[in-house]
């Protein structure tokens, strides 16, 4: 009897140091307000990185961008508040590309298409059969909706990345304090009234 009060303590003690320990990771990691998407092999280097940066760089407006593998943290989807998609030519090819924009659109994020030497009709979704049918709608009606959404067009072979990072940044700031507006007034207007 003595010992199962022993171990039922322990238990308790190791559960609540575990518990503290997960809040307190929770609380110093900020989730991200910038999901960046992209195709590593296409445009990490070229365009993703760079935006990241200048985002980082940012500390008037605090703004916390997510750049894949840099700084990967699960869930950074569901905690931002925007998603860029840096469109390329391949992008429709990698599952996990596909999979992070559905995500998105799933979770009715406002998301930013930045087009990287392809027009937005020009994005197609491949057959492949790995995929199931499931996953195959969900890419679908994802990249349907990327294309129907204004965002950037950004060509190579022109290089003007200054640009395009420059007004990558004015969207998610503009956008970032709408949505910052759009929480204060659904914050006033759940105040109870005394």
């Amino acid at each position: 009897m003595h010992r199962s009060m022993s171990k039922n303590i322990q238990s308790r003690f190791l559960s609540h140091q575990m518990e503290t320990q997960v809040v307190t990771k929770r609380v110093i990691m900020d989730p991200c307000d910038v999901f960046i998407s992209y195709r590593c092999l296409d445009t990490k280097t070229t365009v993703a990185a760079p935006i990241y940066d200048h985002l980082r760089r940012l500390d008037i407006y605090r703004v916390s961008p997510f750049l894949g593998q840099q700084d990967y943290e699960a869930g950074g989807i569901l905690e931002c508040k925007i998603g860029l998609a840096v469109m390329s030519r391949r992008y429709c090819e990698s599952y996990f590309c596909l999979h992070e924009l559905a995500l998105l659109m799933e979770c009715r994020k406002k998301v930013i298409p930045i087009f990287v030497d392809i027009k937005p009709s020009q994005l197609r979704l491949i057959t492949n059969k790995k995929w199931t049918l499931q996953d195959h709608h969900r890419f679908k009606f994802a990249v349907e909706e990327a294309k129907n959404t204004v965002g950037l067009t950004f060509n190579s072979s022109q290089g003007n990345i200054t640009g395009i990072v420059t007004s990558a940044t004015d969207i998610i700031i503009e956008s970032m304090t709408e949505l910052e507006h759009e929480e204060a007034q659904m914050q006033h207007s759940y105040l109870p009234i005394s």
